[in-house]
């Protein structure tokens, strides 16, 4: 027919006959009853699927030639697009379509089960059809729907929930929806509906859920709850901005809760109590970051951000950090693993890099580091170079040089005890007084002003050859006595055959030798024969006299406090279970505010010649500057040690205008200029 120029008539019959057979077929599906009106149309729609590939391949010639030709529909397509208008798009067939797909879907939202496997012939046939009629005759009704019904769903479970049981009904219905697209609908339909699940479900009540009273995020953080922590952080990051208020909520927590610990009376009694806290907020909230929040890098900042806040409200912190250290290197970690000492002294530097005032924890470690070097204290020398190199790393060399200095004076003094006991065995001296000495380079050491005191003559002796051996072996040098920094061990004898022997205080053997000559002295005369400052002298005669058990010495009258008229008797009555008894000194009283002061202002004195030096560098590598460049400048090269004041930095740049280092411009007062 084609052949003989009949194309055009063969064409048009086909798509009369079609039409008629597809009429006839939808009134056949339309009289269909109840449940079964799917399972027809499914069976005709394969029908139709069959016979029309066996009608493509008869009018295949047809196809190739006149459709191409003239710009027909192919067959194929021509029969797709009439089962389309007068099958599918057919009034009677349309609506009760879509209510029985969407009918379908709602039943599975609530449990039931339903034949997926026709569901998917169905929708599929849908998008066979094109994907206008897949969209516009179900998808967007479906997605209509879905909203309505979600947005009701959502308002009872907010109403009848807590957040995490809610949390965990919107997992559930946004994975059912997805498990429901990969079954059944378009790919593509899975974006769209997860937006709508998201929209309706997180959005619209995150305010709501975050701040839920005893069940939102802030109790989640409270009391460690990973599963639910997790999966709100993993819902809301699909919604915009979710993760955003997670994290305002979590460090407006954070620094409230962080105020509390740091400002709390009780915990600034205990410094070893106050850091350990610390330790196990910051290890509980990296926990929570690392295991809930997928190690997201943005909590991670507002955690940093948050301890940084709130351990600088408390200007004791850089202190207390240097007494917990001082605690673990003396007596906590012995019997600890190497590993297990690395990963103390990781979170130590971690609490210390959110130090804004690092001098002052470098002033409090000195002083704690000397006591433990020179009472050999120290559990692990390995921890001790271990610490320093981590500071070291962290702020530089000029940060440590002077604690490295200290390890330095220990290992040459050991050298030099060696070399004066090798000269006291070749010489004839035997019958003198062991001496350890300890030879400290001034200005390393955070050592208090020497003080002098009477020392006994056996002991003088041996000091002086001492001196008089070191001073031969190094040139240009003076040794000074600190002998307010030293012990003693003495052999004494008590009644009844008692003998012991004491570990005090070079103050304290100063006290006990004079009592070889006398069994009574009076305060006055100690003092005098002693000339130990007076707060000294009674710190060691309470030692001596008022401590139970290591009362080698009795004091009349009897009291606490020392008084200028009391008189020390040698307690011949004196006896302990131990041979070895350590008489420790009274501590001083902690210091006060005016000592506290005081400290701060050595530590505001230490800080202008490196203001100074930071601005002199500065300005002669850029020659000329302004005021507001200057301060940034400063405030960047010293942030490591601490944060100096911008009114500091003004008195600094004055003094250096004063001493001719910088002048001011002639026409813009806040322009600085460098004078070589």
């Amino acid at each position: 027919m084609v052949l003989h120029k009949y194309g055009d008539k063969l064409y048009a019959g086909l798509v009369k006959t079609m039409t008629e057979h597809l009429k006839d077929m939808a009134k056949s599906i339309e009289t269909t009853q109840g449940g079964l009106f799917l399972d027809e149309l499914n069976r005709y729609w394969m029908e139709h699927n069959k016979c029309l590939q066996m009608i493509r391949d008869i009018l295949m010639y047809m196809d190739r030639t006149y459709v191409t030709n003239f710009k027909k529909t192919p067959v194929h397509e021509l029969g797709l697009n009439l089962w389309r208008d007068h099958v599918v798009r057919s009034p009677k067939i349309k609506s009760r379509l879509l209510e029985t797909l969407l009918s379908f879907i709602h039943r599975e939202r609530n449990g039931d089960m339903i034949n997926r496997g026709l569901m998917r012939n169905i929708i599929k046939m849908l998008m066979d059809l094109g994907p206008s009629v897949y969209q516009e005759d179900f998808e967007k009704p479906f997605l209509e729907v879905a909203a309505g019904f979600y947005k009701m769903e959502s308002q009872e479970f907010i109403e009848c929930c807590d957040c995490g049981d809610y949390l965990k009904k919107a997992e559930k219905r946004l994975n059912e929806e997805i498990e429901r697209v990969s079954h059944y609908l378009d790919s593509k339909t899975e974006i769209k509906i997860t937006a709508v699940v998201e929209k309706e479900m997180i959005s619209s009540h995150m305010n709501h859920l975050v701040e839920m009273e005893n069940s939102g995020l802030v109790s989640m953080l409270a009391y460690d709850r990973y599963e639910d922590l997790g999966r709100m952080y993993n819902l809301f990051k699909r919604v915009s901005p979710g993760l955003a208020l997670v994290r305002d909520v979590m460090t407006a927590h954070l620094r409230n809760m962080g105020k509390q610990l740091v400002t709390d009376p009780e915990r600034l009694k205990d410094p070893l109590e106050y850091v350990r806290c610390l330790l196990n907020e910051k290890e509980k909230y990296d926990k929570i970051i690392t295991t809930s929040f997928n190690n997201d890098k943005s909590f991670q900042n507002v955690l940093n951000s948050s301890f940084e806040y709130f351990i600088n409200l408390n200007a004791r912190s850089p202190e207390f950090i240097s007494l917990f250290v001082d605690d673990k290197l003396r007596k906590s970690l012995k019997g600890v693993t190497e590993e297990d000492v690395e990963s103390l002294l990781d979170k130590v530097m971690m609490l210390f890099r959110y130090l804004q005032e690092k001098d002052i924890f470098e002033k409090y470690y000195k002083q704690h580091l000397a006591k433990r070097l020179l009472s050999a204290k120290s559990v692990s020398e390995d921890a001790e170079r271990s610490l320093i190199l981590k500071l070291k790393t962290e702020c530089g060399y000029q940060f440590t040089s002077k604690l490295e200095s200290m390890f330095l004076d220990m290992k040459t003094s050991k050298d030099t005890m060696q070399g004066f006991n090798a000269m006291l065995s070749s010489s004839d001296i035997c019958d003198s007084p062991s001496l350890s000495v300890q030879v400290l380079t001034t200005g390393s050491w955070p050592t208090q002003p020497g003080t002098n005191c009477n020392l006994p003559r056996e002991i003088l002796a041996i000091c002086d050859k001492f001196k008089t051996y070191y001073l031969s072996t190094h040139t240009g040098r003076r040794l000074t006595w600190l002998t307010n920094m030293g012990t003693a061990d003495l052999k004494a004898d008590f009644g009844k055959g008692q003998r012991h022997e004491l570990n005090v205080s070079t103050y304290q053997m100063c006290v006990l030798m004079l009592f070889n000559a006398a069994d009574q002295m009076t305060y006055k005369e100690i003092e005098l024969a002693t000339d130990i400052p007076p707060v000294d002298l009674k710190r060691n005669l309470q030692s001596l006299a008022c401590v139970k058990g290591k009362n080698v010495l009795q004091k009349d009258p009897m009291s606490r406090e020392i008084n200028e008229d009391d008189v020390f008797i040698f307690n011949e009555n004196f006896s302990s279970k131990f041979f070895k008894v350590k008489i420790s000194t009274v501590a001083a009283q902690k210091e006060n505010e005016p000592e506290k002061q005081e400290t701060r202002q050595k530590v505001e004195e230490d800080r202008k010649p490196q203001i100074e030096a930071a601005i002199v560098r500065i300005m002669k590598s850029r020659r000329i500057l302004d005021h507001n460049n200057i301060v940034s400048e400063v405030t960047k090269q010293l942030q490591s040690r601490f944060l100096p004041s911008p009114v500091v930095i003004k008195k600094r740049i004055e003094s250096l205008i004063e001493r001719e280092f910088l002048e001011r411009d002639t026409t813009d007062r806040k322009l600085y200029r460098y004078l070589a």
